[in-house]
């Protein structure tokens, strides 16, 4: 994926801006990539993100951006379903709202109104209030939940930002999570406090699910690069989905990540660490997902509820994640290896 081209020539055709953001100098930043867009005032970002009877799965498919400020609540605990890697103080944040990326099992599908994008301009305030949080206590932080930040680093630079200020907080870990697979993300900062995790999944599981994604063999190169160079990566197999394949589409990915690691000269165990878990979706998002997309089958399987959340039959579950957490016990301490 050219992002660069996908921007000017086919991506966010129109432009919602927040009256008040609207001299904002990230705002004209980001509308320097849109010389051809659309430009629409208006007075609230929930006006458009928000409105009833939308279409997510059509918007999508023709996103718009929308440009806003984000007024409180800037940082939200982590949830139950999500890994905190044995880290105390879990938090995330959401300095955008959906993804470039559209993957078919993707709980924002279920958790948004909109298919459109949101970019909060504001990243000033974030700062601000976590300048204040972090004179307090630590924070493991994850800001690239509800999006994928290096995905759209060409046109925001947020994570540059972030790390830049992480540089300065010896007691705040961060971790940007990513499906991209850009080389010119190994020109950010590189930190023991800033955590690039990849999210990696058989190619057969991309190619059903993992619309507009790079390729297994992308995201495995970029990696090995960025730890070749001293960042801190973690792998995520996570979430990990039924196909009646997996186990040899699993096998696969895995000897594609041997073979990467062993043509840069690098061992897994030099890896921050993995995280292993199967797909697992809150209830109610599941709810809205099957009724949008009755024709996904990550979506439509029969899945068990438990305590709200749904996920595979437990006999399936842990055949999966055992065989995972297993075969990655070959390669790397099995301290590193985190499941839920």
């Amino acid at each position: 994926m050219n992002l660069k081209n996908d921007y000017e020539n086919a991506k966010f055709t129109h432009i919602y801006v927040e009256k008040r953001v609207w001299s904002h100098p990230r705002t004209k930043e980001i509308l320097t990539h849109f010389p051809k867009a659309q430009i629409v005032a208006i007075d609230h970002y929930k006006d458009v993100f928000n409105r009833r009877g939308q279409d997510v799965i059509c918007e999508h498919r023709s996103q718009s951006l929308i440009l806003a400020q984000k007024e409180d609540h800037y940082f939200y605990e982590g949830a139950p379903v999500c890994q905190d890697f044995g880290n105390t103080n879990f938090y995330y944040c959401s300095t955008m709202m959906n993804c470039i990326f559209d993957c078919s099992y993707c709980y924002l599908k279920g958790m948004y109104p909109s298919g459109h994008m949101v970019i909060f301009v504001n990243l000033e305030d974030y700062f601000r209030e976590l300048e204040q949080i972090l004179v307090k206590k630590p924070m493991y932080l994850c800001v690239s939940y509800d999006s994928d930040l290096l995905a759209m680093e060409p046109l925001v630079g947020y994570a540059k930002h972030w790390a830049d200020f992480a540089a300065k907080h010896d007691n705040l870990k961060i971790e940007i999570r990513t499906k991209s697979a850009g080389h010119k993300m190994w020109e950010l900062p590189c930190l023991t406090n800033v955590i690039y995790a990849f999210t990696l999944s058989p190619q057969r599981m991309i190619d059903a699910c993992e619309k507009g994604t790079p390729s297994a063999k992308a995201r495995i190169a970029c990696a090995t690069t960025g730890l070749k160079l001293g960042y801190s990566i973690r792998l995520c197999f996570d979430p990990m989905l039924y196909l009646p394949t997996w186990r040899e589409d699993y096998d696969t990915l895995l000897r594609q990540v041997d073979e990467a690691f062993k043509e840069q000269g690098l061992s897994m165990k030099q890896l921050t660490d993995v995280s292993v878990g199967t797909f697992r979706i809150s209830q109610d998002y599941m709810k809205k997902l099957r009724r949008t997309m009755p024709a996904a089958p990550a979506v439509q399987f029969p899945y068990v509820n438990v305590g709200g959340v749904y996920q595979y039959p437990p006999k399936l579950l842990k055949e999966m994640e055992d065989y995972l957490i297993l075969e990655l016990g070959k390669r790397m301490d099995k301290e590193k290896i985190y499941h839920e």
